[in-house]
């Protein structure tokens, strides 16, 4: 602007000035403005200047403050060179990106909020965000490996995913959407894998199969693909493998990975089979306790006493069905003290007591015996024939288990043997109709072998013998009920009653030796139900093998009975002492000259095989 007499001159002004002294202010003002010019210049060459000087020392103030935090973690990691890299990588990203750093000056705020109210727009860039730390798995507080199970067998949960979210209508993702799955976890320890849930998902065991072959574990999102919306836009780097995978399963479930999987022989090489029970010893019978004082401290129940562990030990005996042995089925014994906790509440007991655990295990049993109860009703209203007094010839009471789901029971049967003259052996009636199982097949053929050693020797065996459970039309197996056929047998050749108060049980072999059975608690439990229904007289009982009284495991009331001379229970080793518990008389021994002693149920029989032999001969 022009200057006349110290005073700046406005528009209207200086053109009112003569026409001379406006051609010299014209003729001076190109040099003015070249004059203006170079000092603009100069200005910008000093800002550049400053400018760089200004970026030098923020550069090396950054260095300085980032190489303090750099160089600590470098010196920790200095073995492993791809973190070395990373972490030069990073330093060299934010010199490169000091001045986003830098909180912006009032006039970049004020700038910014007119296009703020525009709209929704995307944010600046953040740079500090891409430094963040992506706490993958945490071990911090593990003490050991880490060992690791779960429920929840889907691809993502086992083998980790990238997650994305919404942004603005397009799918965004960065590293710390990776999250990790079962397999990161227990990288370094072991993880758990329930077999048949496992082997549900064919894709999640063909998948770990690869990762135990390559020993690596990637992120691997190509299941998600299938998805309509997708941006596949990290690909994480494999993480290198090593743990230890424990399937469990049955042995059906074994067996068959081991034929029809060739890979699972490979990466499986360690069986381990685990048993149902374990001995009963005192450190053991500790730890069984142990194990119900953590269980109801885990689900918050009333502990158990004295008299209810001791309560819950026989239990466990009963289950493993041997009294020198426990039930290792934590699962049936854990569900029989929560129930007997919630009874001690609603008694508002604060203490689990004896008489709880007796009634958890009585309503457990009550709940399932429909069956049972029927087949009592049957016998009581005799529909089913079962004698408990007096004494037959050729009839006795055998003792089965019939099994519904996971409840067993057993109930006597009555079984029945005819001889008469012929050469057709012993008739298996069920195996005739199809209703023998081969095991009960068995026992039955093993009775010809015993007649025959012990009266065939000199007199050729001339006999025909049927023997038939009777109203048994579900089929029988086992041969569990060998030896009361050829106690029924004896008898029907001997012609001497069998006393119908003693119910029995055992299988025999060909030399006349009883052999043990299973379910020998249930089978005496259930004559000595019907005894009792009919009236106990103290001449009840059960005949069993001696080998079975380890497996002992008896209700008190049963206990007691036996105690007060009411019921009995006889363990015998041979066919010669069943026979006379039976019968009440002597089973007879050959002397040194083959012969029985006369009146002795082997030398009833013998001459009774004599007279068939010679009918058979006659008739020839």
């Amino acid at each position: 602007m022009p200057i006349y007499e110290g005073r700046t001159l406005q528009e209207e002004e200086f053109n009112k000035l003569d026409d001379s002294i406006k051609r010299q202010y014209e003729d001076k003002s190109g040099i003015v403005q070249e004059q203006i010019m170079s000092t603009i210049s100069e200005i910008k060459l000093i800002e550049k200047q400053s400018e760089k000087k200004i970026q030098e020392w923020q550069s090396n103030i950054s260095l300085l403050t980032v190489n303090v935090h750099i160089n600590y973690i470098k010196s920790k990691y200095k073995r492993n060179k791809k973190i070395s890299q990373f972490l030069d990588n990073i330093k060299k990203d934010i010199m490169k990106n000091v001045s986003l750093f830098l909180e912006p000056n009032s006039n970049n705020q004020a700038t910014s909020q007119p296009q703020m109210q525009q709209g929704p727009h995307r944010e600046p860039p953040k740079p500090w965000l891409n430094y963040r730390v992506n706490l993958f798995v945490d071990n911090s507080k593990l003490e050991g490996a880490p060992v690791i199970m779960d429920s929840n067998y889907t691809f993502q949960n086992i083998f980790g995913k990238l997650e994305y979210e919404n942004y603005m209508g397009s799918l965004k993702t960065d590293y710390t959407m990776l999250k990790p799955g079962l397999l990161q976890k227990a990288n370094g320890g072991y993880i758990i894998f329930q077999a048949e849930d496992l082997l549900s998902n064919p894709i999640c065991y063909e998948n770990l199969k690869r990762v135990l072959r390559v020993k690596e574990l990637a992120i691997d999102n190509t299941l998600e693909q299938r998805a309509a919306m997708v941006m596949v836009s990290l690909k994480p780097e494999p993480i290198p493998l090593n743990l230890k995978v424990i399937l469990i399963g049955n042995a059906n479930i074994y067996h068959t990975l081991l034929n029809m999987d060739p890979d699972f022989r490979k990466l499986f090489k360690i069986k381990v089979e685990f048993a149902d029970d374990a001995p009963r010893t005192d450190e053991n019978i500790l730890k069984l306790a142990r194990f119900i004082h953590s269980f109801c401290e885990q689900e918050g129940l009333p502990h158990l006493d004295k008299t209810a562990v001791a309560r819950m030990i026989e239990y466990a005996s009963r289950l493993a069905n041997d009294k020198t042995k426990l039930s290792t089925r934590f699962n049936d014994l854990s569900q029989i003290v929560a129930e007997a906790a919630t009874w001690a509440s609603m008694g508002h007991s604060k203490v689990v007591t004896e008489n709880f655990i007796n009634k958890a295990i009585n309503e457990k049993i009550q709940r399932v015996k429909k069956y049972d109860d029927r087949y009592s009703e049957m016998i009581k209203d005799n529909t089913l024939l079962i004698n408990t007094t007096g004494a037959e010839v050729g009839q006795i009471n055998g003792l089965t288990i019939m099994s519904v789901g996971d409840y067993s029971f057993g109930k006597p049967s009555k079984i029945t043997v005819n001889t008469f003259t012929g050469k057709s052996g012993i008739i298996n009636i069920e195996r005739e109709v199809e209703l023998s199982g081969s095991s009960h097949s068995k026992g039955v053929l093993i009775l010809s072998g015993y007649i025959g050693e012990l009266f065939a020797q000199d007199i050729p065996l001339s006999l025909s013998a049927s023997i038939c459970f009777e109203q048994l039309y579900n089929g029988v197996d086992g041969d569990s009920a060998s030896s009361t056929e050829l106690y029924a047998l004896l008898s029907s050749l001997s012609e001497v009653p069998i006393n119908q108060a003693i119910a029995v049980t055992g299988s025999v072999n060909q030399k006349g030796e009883i052999q043990p059975i299973g379910g020998v608690n249930e089978k005496i439990e259930g004559f000595y139900q019907v005894c009792k229904m009919r009236g106990l007289d103290g001449s009840h009982g059960v005949l069993m093998p001696i080998q079975n009284i380890k497996n002992l495991n008896l209700s008190n009331e049963i206990v007691e009975a036996v105690k007060s001379g009411l019921f009995h229970i006889y363990a015998v080793s041979t066919i010669e002492e069943g026979i006379e518990v039976l019968t009440g008389v002597p089973a007879g021994k050959k002397d040194k000259t083959g012969n029985f002693p006369a009146g002795s149920i082997n030398y009833l029989a013998y001459e009774k095989l004599k007279k068939y032999a010679k009918v058979s001969k006659n008739s020839i």
